[in-house]
């Protein structure tokens, strides 16, 4: 029973999580996040702006081919549906990040190969070789170890963006991404606990 009880915990905090970014049209919930408009109407940026939307973009793009693999390699149903809310939540960053830098004239960053893109918690050429050749238990080990980094990555990033940026709603959207992914941390340290070898 302690076990079930512990992945309810988690999947409410993960559905809380995607719950989130749904209502992100939704200007009466404080959780939403900032709207394109809300970056752009008559809003000032600077060069840390446009570095923190360029480079998220690009941090998230292996976030989701971290989650493509784990959708086909993942053992665990847990995994699998993670990866799955973490990739709906990142593309509704990355839609956003991009419409920003659209409306700032910025160019939107070419999907990249991840081992090519050096920034906080990505993996590298040998980390995606060895995920890939995992199997089973160790695959889901291993991939919820990697997916941690990268959350925490994101979170230094978020910080620095935080800290250097000029638009009220980056700044906004910065501080919401350090809640959000904190939170994401520790289900994925969780359901870490609960894969172990029997």
């Amino acid at each position: 029973m302690g076990a079930l009880r512990k992945l309810v915990a988690w999947a409410v905090l993960m559905m809380g999580v995607a719950g989130a970014v749904a209502s992100c049209g939704d200007s009466t919930d404080s959780r939403a996040e900032p709207t394109a408009t809300e970056a752009t109407k008559g809003a000032d940026h600077n060069a840390a702006d446009v570095t923190f939307a360029s480079e998220m973009i690009l941090h998230h793009q292996q976030a989701a081919q971290m989650s493509s693999m784990a959708a086909y390699q993942a053992n665990s149903s847990s995994v699998k549906k993670l990866a799955a809310q973490l990739d709906v939540v990142r593309a509704a960053e990355v839609k956003q990040l991009s419409a920003w830098l659209t409306g700032w004239g910025a160019k939107i960053p070419e999907q990249s190969h991840s081992h090519e893109v050096s920034l906080p918690g990505v993996m590298t050429e040998d980390e995606w070789s060895e995920v890939g050749r995992a199997e089973g238990l160790a695959f889901d080990r291993l991939w919820l170890r990697m997916m941690i980094r990268h959350h925490q990555g994101a979170i230094t990033m978020a910080k620095a963006g935080e800290r250097a940026g000029q638009n009220s709603a980056v700044v906004a959207l910065a501080k919401k991404m350090q809640v959000d992914q904190t939170a994401e941390v520790a289900a994925m340290q969780q359901l870490l606990g609960r894969l172990v070898v029997r």
